[in-house]
């Protein structure tokens, strides 16, 4: 509407609209005798006039042939647009603006400048205070869904910035409660989106440690942990000579159980591919979903982001579960050119037995047989997603074709994310083979 003080009362009025028009439909007559008996200023007196036309009950306001002209188009125009439809409320709430906007003005204008512009509806504002958390989450993740618009996604969020921070929406549901918080709309639109695709993650048989329980005393020394002290022994003490502890050791109970490990996340943000902050990424989106995956799982994720890495393009997250970190490094952009330094992979995976590997790239990469050669020596699971076809990602697919730990996706279009399924491996099934292309 191009004022946003403007775009929040139009707003309210629609809330109000729906669901009054909801509670009319289910017989709660009261509010028909609240709006019967409010005072009505010009907008109330055209919502209470389309409400005689839609409900089919008499609220003591003109008919239609009472009001100006221009307000009787403006409640036939109302009348045709389906309030209780909630599959049509995105394209209802923008007719109802676009044909309010100008009664709206009008109104403001008598009013003056200032002290508050225009009457509020009968029922109050529909601030962000009046919803949970949990609402305001589920409202950002159906936007976010139904749009599938970075740009109109990110000047929602901006508009409402304010409302959120006075309202305690963070980024994650753990924080960000306070005011003040500063949101950032691309990372958070990327979350959002993610949520909306669960895609499957094969569990492996993970080598389970023994409990450590109590085996021997040893005397107490200053810097000792105090739960590890043995009140029996010691007397109820805390003192050098006299207080011991016990001296732990780790069970017999060693023994396989399915687990998930934790996963090193390798994306392409070379010029070749799309810059998240400007337009859907579907490279970002699918390492989204990745992430989630591992992380619901209990386990924790690293990120290495390179466009042209040996010349120093590239950013390094080390294993965590704090997801925004996570997402901020996937959804930052360098734009160059296409090359792995395969000595920043080697930290990041020597020394984890159990450790799986989410690639994600057009595979335009300039060093792509060290790659090829990189993974062809790893015994890890290894999801592969390549963005659309081309001779480079035919070249890999025939490279690593007969390395069962290997797999290899096309995302074509955002519906292919959910066709992803990570560390599906052969042998480990029931030893039965299967199509590794994932297509």
């Amino acid at each position: 509407m191009g004022d946003k003080t403007l775009a929040k009362r139009a707003a309210n009025y629609f809330i109000d609209i729906v669901s009054d028009t909801h509670c009319i439909k289910n017989r709660f007559w009261g509010v028909a005798e609240l709006h019967r008996a409010v005072r009505k200023g010009k907008v109330a007196e055209v919502v209470a006039s389309l409400y005689q036309r839609i409900w089919g009950v008499d609220l003591g306001v003109p008919s239609e042939g009472g009001l100006k002209k221009e307000h009787q188009e403006i409640v036939r125009r109302l009348a045709r647009i389906p309030y209780l439809d909630r599959s049509r409320w995105m394209e209802s709430i923008n007719r109802f603006c676009r044909t309010m906007k100008p009664l709206l003005l009008e109104e403001e204008e008598e009013e003056g400048s200032g002290g508050d512009q225009g009457q509020t509806s009968p029922t109050g504002d529909h601030d962000f205070n009046n919803y949970t958390y949990e609402e305001i989450d589920e409202g950002m993740r159906e936007y976010a869904t139904e749009k599938m618009a970075l740009a109109e996604f990110r000047e929602m969020v901006e508009d409402f910035s304010e409302e959120l921070k006075q309202a305690g929406y963070g980024m994650e549901g753990g924080m960000g409660r306070g005011q003040g918080t500063t949101i950032d709309a691309d990372i958070l639109f990327y979350m959002k989106l993610a949520e909306n695709y669960a895609i499957p993650l094969r569990k492996i048989p993970i080598e389970e440690k023994g409990a450590l329980h109590p085996h021997s005393h040893a005397p107490w020394e200053v810097g000792s942990p105090y739960q590890d002290v043995d009140v029996w022994t010691s007397f109820g003490k805390i003192m050098p000579g006299i207080t011991q502890v016990w001296k732990k050791r780790e069970g017999k109970g060693r023994g396989k159980v399915e687990g998930t490990p934790d996963c090193l996340i390798v994306i392409d943000s070379s010029g070749s591919m799309i810059n998240p902050r400007k337009s859907l990424s579907y490279a970002v989106l699918g390492a989204a979903c990745a992430t989630n995956a591992y992380l619901r799982n209990g386990a924790k994720v690293a990120v290495y982001n390179f466009s042209d890495a040996p010349m120093g393009g590239r950013d390094l997250l080390d294993y965590t579960d704090n997801r925004e970190a996570i997402y901020r490094v996937l959804c930052r952009y360098f734009g160059g050119g296409t090359a792995l330094d395969m000595e920043d992979l080697g930290p990041l995976v020597r020394d984890r037995k159990n450790l799986d590997l989410f690639i994600i790239t057009d595979m335009k990469i300039t060093n792509l047989e060290a790659l090829i050669g990189y993974l062809a020596g790893l015994e890890n699971r290894v999801t592969a997603v390549h963005i659309g076809e081309n001779p480079y990602a035919t070249r890999f697919e025939k490279a690593v074709e007969k390395k069962p730990n290997i797999n290899i996706f096309t995302v074509k279009r955002k519906e292919d994310i959910p066709g992803i399924i990570l560390g599906k491996i052969r042998e480990y099934f029931h030893g039965a083979p299967s199509d590794s292309k994932g297509r």
